[in-house]
């Protein structure tokens, strides 16, 4: 994490990269000066899946942050417009990719400009390409039969970031054609109790209390949401308090959610899709 103080000393190095993470619905017109774009459902997802921003193969994740001028020597600071969220995949993708100088801005968009800092419009992408090579570290993304194997585990612990009314299947899920609840056996910890309802993250021991409450100390972490994205906030938190076994189930609730024989607990209790196998 860097604050909006680091940021802004830092704003002119020519080793700096600025990339607004911001899904399309949530992107201000106004940006931090120098920041350039960042398509989490473009360049840096993968076109041959059906689920929303599944991380690429690498070729095509090293292509797309060489096209923003990412290279060996560069910091890369990710932000947000609504705070921590969308930038926390952009942290984890490159840093599970072998790339460490990556950090997200704590507070994002809202923090720097509560603070009367500059506004400006994006950048352009550099004509310049920059020479970054990123290879995938295994585990740092899981699939759904990995995740299941966790639920089995008592050395694990499955969080998922989704609010607490999603969780329980009282409310609805924002796609269409997803069942209500969750996979038996998870925890739920909302991204948003990491946060201080200002879009910043909670001090360090809040943070380890209420990761330690939701997954003890020395368990295993496997983080989940709706699309994988706000599992990478939990990712975050975790790796701030010193929790280094984490990876994030990249399908998330866009794929166990979906019609099928994944087990499902809801409001109705635990539901099997078709071609599930008896339970006697």
């Amino acid at each position: 994490m860097v604050s909006t103080h680091w940021l802004a000393e830092h704003l002119q190095d020519p080793r700096l990269v600025l990339v607004d993470a911001s899904s399309t619905l949530n992107r201000a017109e106004e940006a931090i000066p120098g920041a350039v774009l960042l398509d989490l459902d473009g360049a840096f997802s993968d076109p041959s899946s059906d689920l929303p921003h599944t991380a690429p193969p690498a070729g095509r994740l090293s292509a797309a942050a060489r096209a923003l001028g990412i290279s060996r020597t560069s910091t890369v600071v990710a932000y947000d417009a609504k705070g921590v969220f969308a930038s926390a995949r952009v942290w984890w993708l490159l840093r599970t990719a072998g790339f460490d100088r990556v950090a997200v801005l704590d507070g994002g968009l809202p923090a720097w400009a509560a603070e009367g800092r500059p506004m400006g419009a994006h950048a352009a992408p550099p004509a310049e390409p920059g020479d970054v090579e990123l290879v995938p570290r295994p585990g740092g993304f899981v699939g759904a039969e990995d995740v299941a194997r966790a639920l089995a585990d008592p050395d694990a612990t499955v969080l998922d970031a989704r609010s607490a009314g999603r969780f329980a299947g009282t409310e609805p899920e924002p796609r269409p054609g997803l069942r209500p609840g969750h996979m038996p056996g998870a925890v739920s910890l909302p991204y948003t109790d990491l946060q201080d309802g200002q879009g910043r993250l909670l001090p360090l021991p809040q943070l380890r209390e209420r990761i330690a409450a939701a997954a003890p100390e020395g368990r295993r972490i496997v983080t989940s949401c709706g699309s994988g994205l706000t599992a990478c906030v939990l990712a975050l938190g975790a790796h701030l308090v010193g929790r280094e076994d984490v990876a994030v189930y990249d399908g998330s609730w866009s794929e166990w959610g979906r019609p099928g024989p994944r087990p499902v607990a809801g409001p109705e209790g635990v539901s099997r899709g078709p071609g599930s196998p008896r339970q006697d």
